[in-house]
């Protein structure tokens, strides 16, 4: 998993922003408890409205990245909320209310405008010092939350600390009261080497929980997927990568589901290089449940292993209902078939394309690349075979959405939101929302973005 820092520039742009306003949150210390939890309500001018959820990383389980959204006319800031922590997870909205979750083990319910309808503090998150290696302090709510509409409960892990641990938690989207939580860790891998980064998801009447490691490849962990029953009874259930270690499952789109409730993840290199066994590493993984339906690496796995060049690094694009789009570290992308992966060196075509790292969007055959050197653009012709299109301003790196004819994707070292012509790749306007980390990603509310950043999030309206 070995995850290589990228330097981002930090490009020079005319940024627009409006007169948005600044709510500042609730006082940022969380329970000293890991087995308890508060949920605080509060008054807020204006009521969850009627607008389309969007429920989970991209938005649906496919990770498509899509909605549909009137044509921007001006992009502003319509406000920038203080919370108590970083926001590395997307923002869902779940029955009209906007849930962001923090590092700090926070979970917000807001309103469109960002006041806040509820507040749950779900205990202390692990301190970077109780942890072998890793690159965030401290380590609280990463991976992406699930809203499941039918329970009206939205889904998240929290990492604690003393000792570290790794919980699921089940909360109300109109209140935050928490409904059950649950221990997913489970035996064969050291607690406290796995993080939970990617975007948890649903299907076959679980919720699915990716695993990875830290920052720095340290310790004994394994990739790993963990699911567990949606009214959190009954045990857990976990396919671990074969690998002797590593092999993380740490993208942030976490699995992408099909129509048929299949999962398809994205692992990272494992311990075994050249001379080894094949260990299921660098590659794509069919799972029914917890069972493998099929798999598929490049024919130099291996090698990738060894040079830290795998296809861990991006969400599997799920291409209509025959293709899967990958690209990872090494810079070549693979087309295979989404019922028969075929194991080794079957990929239906493939092609230089870049090193990509984070999750795509997919618009009919076409899937925007979120490219360590720009974005890019690049179609999937009916014979599976792959086209390149544009190729976006190098610092536009972020993972994008598609959503009122732009694509949007941001430029993190800039701390720029760009929104970009489908046609062309062109920034056709642009904002400063505030400084963003690595991954993060935009959500879609109505006519608004909603923008995670290292100090809460910040709302663009489009119109």
């Amino acid at each position: 998993m070995r995850r290589l820092l990228l330097l981002l520039p930090a490009a020079l742009v005319a940024c627009s922003s409006g007169g948005g306003s600044t709510h500042p949150a609730a006082p940022s210390n969380t329970s000293s408890s890991t087995s308890s939890s508060t949920s605080e309500a509060a008054s807020a001018p204006e009521a969850a409205s009627a607008v389309r959820d969007w429920p989970t990383y991209h938005g649906d389980l496919r990770r498509s990245g899509t909605a549909t959204m009137p044509t921007p006319t001006k992009l502003a800031v319509r406000a920038k909320v203080r919370l108590d922590a970083a926001v590395y997870a997307s923002p869902v909205v779940a029955a009209g209310i906007t849930v962001v979750a923090t590092e700090a083990n926070s979970v917000y319910g807001l309103d469109g405008s960002g006041h806040q309808l509820w507040r749950a503090r779900l205990g202390s998150p692990a301190k970077r010092s109780e942890l072998p290696c890793g690159n965030i302090d401290p380590l609280g709510i990463t991976g992406t939350p699930a809203y499941d509409k039918a329970s009206g409960l939205v889904y998240l892990v929290a990492e604690h600390g003393s000792p570290v641990s790794h919980e699921l938690v089940a909360l109300s989207a109109k209140t935050g009261k928490v409904a059950w939580r649950k221990s997913v860790d489970l035996p064969g891998v050291e607690t406290k080497a796995m993080q939970e980064r990617g975007a948890l998801t649903f299907a076959q009447g679980k919720v699915w929980v990716p695993f990875g490691g830290l920052a720095g490849d340290c310790g004994g962990y394994k990739g790993r997927v963990v699911g567990v029953p949606l009214d959190g009874k009954g045990s857990a259930v976990a396919y671990t990568v074969p690998t002797p270690r590593e092999g993380g499952i740490w993208t942030p789109p976490g699995p992408s589901v099909d129509s048929a409730g299949n999962l398809y993840v994205a692992v990272g290199n494992g311990e075994n290089g050249p001379g080894s066994a094949y260990d299921y590493s660098d590659s794509i993984l069919q799972l029914r449940g917890t069972t493998l339906v099929g798999s598929y690496s490049p024919s130099t796995w291996a090698a990738d292993n060894a040079a830290d060049l795998d296809l861990g690094s991006q969400g599997p694009a799920l291409v209509g209902s025959e293709w899967i789009f990958t690209a990872g570290k090494s810079g070549t992308a693979y087309v295979v078939r989404q019922r028969a992966l075929g194991g080794i060196g079957a990929e239906v075509s493939s092609a230089k394309v870049c090193r990509s790292f984070g999750g795509t969007a997919v618009v009919a055959s076409t899937v925007y690349v979120p490219c360590a050197d720009g974005l890019r653009a690049v179609s999937i012709r009916s014979n599976g075979k792959l086209s390149l299109g544009w190729h976006a301003a190098s610092g536009t790196t972020g993972s994008p959405v598609v959503a009122g004819n732009r694509v949007w994707s941001l430029d993190p070292g800039a701390g720029v939101l760009h929104a970009l012509d489908p046609r062309s790749g062109r920034s056709l306007s642009q904002v400063a929302v505030g400084t963003t980390t690595r991954f993060a990603t935009p959500a879609v509310r109505g006519t608004d973005l909603l923008v995670p950043t290292t100090s809460g999030l910040t709302i663009v309206r489009t119109r």
